[in-house]
């Protein structure tokens, strides 16, 4: 007697692809909320990729060995993907699957969902995937629940998440691209996904933590996580796409194997063709443009101070002039650095950067440094105090100056921003005629001039081009102590 044949219908044929491969999934459901044609660019199968492969985990129950970062350009389906089409397609695995899903703003986050609740919804998923229904008594747009147990919140950064946990913590654009980031918003996004979002986790060994966002700040949410990596804190899978690359900066795609997809050093030529990449350059001007298309948040080769000109050298020779200045703060362990930059002039006219010292001291700890830095120097070493405005200021600066009793201080009473007051210093750094002394601290100096004025600490270039001022402008006597002009 022959056995009867199993048949499969066209429609369990199709789920069962659908849930085998998320990207097929996203091909599958592109039309059910995108009205236009797709334009499959290899990019979307390595975010597809990256995001079942971290679910798969999660599904069996295996501990996560990293949190997921993706940097990519705005424009490049990273949101359909990642937040709209990637917890409907949990669902279809993992009935019980639970997703809470951030955004900058809640109108932002709600349309996200809404679109995810719109996939759920269609006739085509109830049609394969009819053991999957939405609880009539939990279907609002911000937040739905199946009637397996799974459900999908909507959150704004820095939004509660009381009473919520989930396996997946999707974090998508947690800043606003579109408006000048501002340090405290920097300060809570980052402290609402360090402290808040990991208590909200299912499992904390298990449960998923996937930020996606275009860079747009050496301290943004992306930057702290990558910090971390490397400081063997955390451990973070990176997935940087820039919109283009050349040779020389290949290395900034990560992973590094995936510039080979790159066409003519376009990720995308279709969607982000080298004409309008140019038209968004000129838009948005350098930082901005660095930030959320190249994903990293200072242009190539340094904004105000072009980096790639500095070079360290092994000695200083035939020392004309030596400034030390003191850029001073007052709180131990926290806050702003001090920071006491020297700066020698060489007969040849070149600038030597010849040590730093910083740190966060408290006001008897910071004057008990600078006179034991003033007693190493030595009395040929003009000394530079920065008075800040105000009576306390002056106070302050005249009690460093009576600290220094001996040698010779000048207090520095400086006129206009930081960036203008730095602009002289780095006409000489973006010239070539800056080096710096070999030293432990060099590569912390670099970095801050790097990303300066965005950089989160300014202290060193304000050390610096307060030396640099010294070095060069004309001084006037007031009541036994050197006061410069204003800078």
């Amino acid at each position: 007697m022959r056995a009867k044949r199993a048949t499969v219908s066209r429609d369990q044929l199709e789920a069962s692809i659908c849930r085998d491969s998320f990207y097929e999934f996203v091909q599958r459901f592109w039309d059910t909320v995108i009205p236009e044609t797709p334009v499959w660019n290899w990019h979307i199968r390595v975010l597809c990729d990256e995001l079942q492969a971290t679910a798969e985990r999660v599904f069996a129950g295996l501990p996560s060995p990293y949190e997921l970062v993706i940097n990519i350009s705005p424009g490049t389906t990273k949101s359909t993907v990642c937040s709209v089409m990637f917890p409907a397609w949990t669902w279809t695995r993992m009935a019980t699957c639970r997703s809470i899903c951030g955004s900058y703003a809640y109108p932002l986050a709600m349309d996200l969902s809404r679109k995810c609740r719109d996939i759920i919804q269609s006739d085509k998923y109830r049609r394969l995937f009819g053991d999957v229904g939405l609880r009539d008594d939990q279907n609002t747009k911000g937040y739905f629940a199946n009637t397996r147990g799974g459900s999908r919140v909507a959150v704004s950064t820095g939004g509660s998440v009381t009473g919520m946990h989930g396996h997946f913590i999707i974090v998508d654009d947690p800043l606003d691209p579109n408006q000048a980031v501002s340090e405290a918003e920097m300060k809570a996004a980052n402290r609402w996904l360090a402290e808040t979002l990991p208590t909200r986790k299912v499992d904390k060994v298990v449960a998923q933590t996937i930020l996606i966002m275009q860079r747009l700040h050496q301290e943004d949410p992306s930057g702290v996580m990558l910090r971390m990596a490397k400081e063997g804190k955390a451990s973070v899978r990176h997935i940087c796409l820039p919109a283009e690359v050349d040779r020389a900066d290949r290395s900034r795609v990560r992973p590094r194997r995936l510039y080979r997809k790159y066409t003519d050093g376009l990720m995308d030529p279709v969607r982000l063709p080298k004409q309008m990449l140019e038209a968004m350059r000129a838009r948005m001007g350098e930082y901005g443009y660095a930030g959320q298309f190249l994903q990293s948040p200072v242009p190539l080769g340094g904004g105000m101070f072009k980096v790639a000109l500095v070079r360290t050298v092994p000695t200083v020779t035939k020392i004309v002039r030596s400034v030390r200045y003191w850029d001073k703060a007052g709180t131990a362990d926290g806050g702003a650095y001090t920071v006491g930059a020297r700066l020698d002039l060489e007969k040849s006219g070149r600038i030597v950067v010849s040590d730093v010292r910083r740190g966060q001291w408290d006001a008897s700890q910071r004057e008990i440094i600078i006179l034991d830095t003033a007693k190493s120097d030595g009395i040929d070493v003009i000394i530079g105090v920065e008075q800040e405005p105000g009576s306390g200021g002056k106070e302050s600066a005249e009690n460093t100056a009576k600290n220094l009793r001996g040698f010779r201080v000048r207090i520095d009473r400086p006129v206009g921003n930081k960036v203008l007051r730095a602009d002289p210093y780095a006409v000489q750094v973006n010239s070539g005629n800056v080096a710096l002394l070999e030293g432990p601290w060099n590569n912390d100096y670099i970095s801050e001039l790097q990303y300066f004025p965005h950089s989160t600490y300014k202290d060193q270039v304000d050390a610096s081009s307060g030396a640099f001022a010294l070095l060069t402008k004309p001084n006037i006597r007031v009541g036994g102590l050197a006061v410069t002009k204003g800078r």
